[in-house]
């Protein structure tokens, strides 16, 4: 338990407040703490649970105890000088129990025994809400879990197989991956870890944090797998971002760096935001939770803003991460007319997320992908929700040869043997998605004949599609624009015009021809 955990509570049990709540999963550590603060005011402490009753030092009181309502008279007629806990004693509360409570609530104030309910969920009824108090228990912080760290070093020291010799940096990296584990999982992911791969390794703690947000029934887990050697192009995006690889360290918190917030990305569907956003993760060696936003917004009242709080919480608790949320302009649409259409429902859950994007402290990095701007509110543009806004456009010539690079190597085909450059040239207008198609066609097609794919094969996938900047020329236009002033380009290579764009592709399908020889 944590020092200023610890103060509080021992200021409220000195000043005599009657009945406290802690909110809490951990009941070994919460009961450590108590122990302390008992031999500290040489009071005696009382555990009670509905299986055993009141025991003290895990000796049996009295079995008669397990009733609640028996175990609240206990507390009336114990002798004084007492700290009572209460293990999960919520389910208990009907209107003998409450009035018990408010009974137990007037007598102790006159007295120096306290009654302390246990709870890792919190479940007051009205009658008690000016008679008890309420306190969150901390999960371990950065030097608690340092400690454990060292002791669960410190238990393996002498088996050589173990490897335990870890520079401070990789130490950071560990004890920063299990923040937002409790003690028992902290100590459980580092024996898992132990047990096997002979070593700490952060894969497995980020493996045990997956469970936490599965739990969580709207947050979904991404594992790293995808390199950010696996996005084509985007060298500023890239260099952006591994400047702030290193931005959760301690070494960047005393250089009175600030942990950053987040990106929005805006751009054409299929060019890679949604990739990015996976590789990041693994850039920064940090667990992906995507937000399913359409999952946030229940049936009945009040729910919808419940099951945001939840999530947004469940995200802090578990960093430091990355919080995805995938075409956040989908979950927004008809945030201007919610008041008439949702009773102003989906205003509310916005407006609970932008004050948390703002006001956070938590280590949560978003990153929120949007393939239009129209349904974006002004207020999620405005400086101080994201660090940066970054317009991801189609890519040019020399990205398109790194992505068709990219997408052979992945299915295991030697980039060399292909005319990398003439692909380039002729997708002009094509996002990355439209490439990696084209080629999963092309193998589809060699594959149907018996033979290995070849660059004809490619271009005649190439030939038989219409690429969205084609279809969707007016929208893409108005989006570059748009961005021209607004957004930060990802890239440095600069993409063909519209209308170059346009020649090509009307070009490339009234004379497949030309994929015979470019140069035509």
């Amino acid at each position: 338990m944590s020092k200023k955990n610890c103060n509080d509570l021992e200021i409220l049990i000195r000043a005599r407040y009657p009945i406290i709540y802690i909110v809490s999963w951990e009941e070994e550590r919460v009961e450590e703490a108590m122990k302390t603060i008992a031999f500290h005011l040489k009071k005696n402490l009382l555990i009670w649970t509905s299986t055993k009753g009141f025991t003290r030092a895990e000796t049996l009181i009295q079995n008669s105890t397990r009733d609640p309502a028996y175990a609240l008279s206990f507390i009336l007629n114990a002798p004084d000088h007492t700290l009572f806990v209460l293990k999960d004693f919520h389910p208990y509360m009907d209107a003998l129990a409450t009035r018990m409570l408010r009974d137990i609530a007037s007598t102790l104030r006159n007295s120096f025994k306290t009654v302390i309910l246990l709870s890792p969920t919190l479940h007051l009824p009205q009658e008690l809400e000016k008679d008890v108090t309420v306190i969150d228990f901390d999960i371990p912080d950065y030097n608690e879990l340092a400690e454990i760290l060292e002791q669960i070093l410190l238990s393996v020291k002498d088996k050589p197989e173990i490897q335990t010799d870890i520079t401070p940096l990789d130490k950071e990296a560990l004890i920063k991956a299990a923040q937002g584990l409790t003690a028992v999982e902290a100590k459980d992911v580092f024996a898992k870890s132990l047990v096997e791969t002979r070593k700490l390794d952060i894969n497995s703690i980020l493996t045990q944090k997956e469970q936490i947000i599965r739990k969580s029934g709207i947050l979904e887990y991404f594992p790293a797998e995808e390199e950010i050697g696996n996005v084509g192009g985007m060298d500023y995006m890239k260099t952006w971002l591994e400047k702030r690889s290193s931005s959760f360290t301690q070494k960047a918190r005393d250089f009175g760096l600030p942990e950053p917030k987040g990106v929005l990305l805006l751009g054409v569907q299929g060019c890679g935001k949604s990739l990015l956003a996976k590789a990041i993760s693994a850039l920064w060696k940090l667990p992906l939770l995507r937000m399913d936003v359409g999952r946030i917004f229940a049936g009945y009242v009040g729910a919808s803003e419940e099951n945001m709080r939840h999530s947004l919480s469940v995200a802090e608790s578990v960093s430091p991460c990355i919080l995805w949320l995938d075409e956040l302009e989908k979950g927004l649409s008809g945030i201007q007319s919610s008041g008439s259409t949702d009773s102003g429902t989906t205003a509310r859950v916005f407006s609970t997320f932008l004050t948390w994007l703002q006001e956070k402290k938590a280590p949560v990095f978003v990153v929120a992908t949007a393939n239009s701007i129209d349904n974006l509110p002004p207020e999620l543009l405005r400086k101080g929700r994201f660090d940066e806004i970054f317009f991801i456009d189609l890519p040019a010539i020399q990205e398109r040869e790194e992505i068709f690079k990219i997408h052979l190597l992945k299915r295991h085909r030697n980039p060399d043997q292909f005319n990398l450059q003439q692909l380039g040239i002729v997708t002009a207008g094509y996002s990355g998605a439209e490439i990696e198609q084209a080629v999963i066609e092309a193998l589809y097609n060699a594959y149907g004949e018996g033979r290995d794919i070849t660059t004809e094969d490619i271009l005649n996938a190439c030939s038989a599609s219409v690429p969205m900047a084609m279809t969707m020329r007016e929208k893409i236009s108005e989006m570059r624009n748009w961005a021209l002033t607004r957004a930060r380009k990802a890239s440095s290579a600069v993409p063909e015009g519209m209308e170059e764009m346009e020649v090509m592709a009307i070009k490339n399908r009234n004379n497949p021809s030309t994929f015979k020889n470019i140069n035509n």
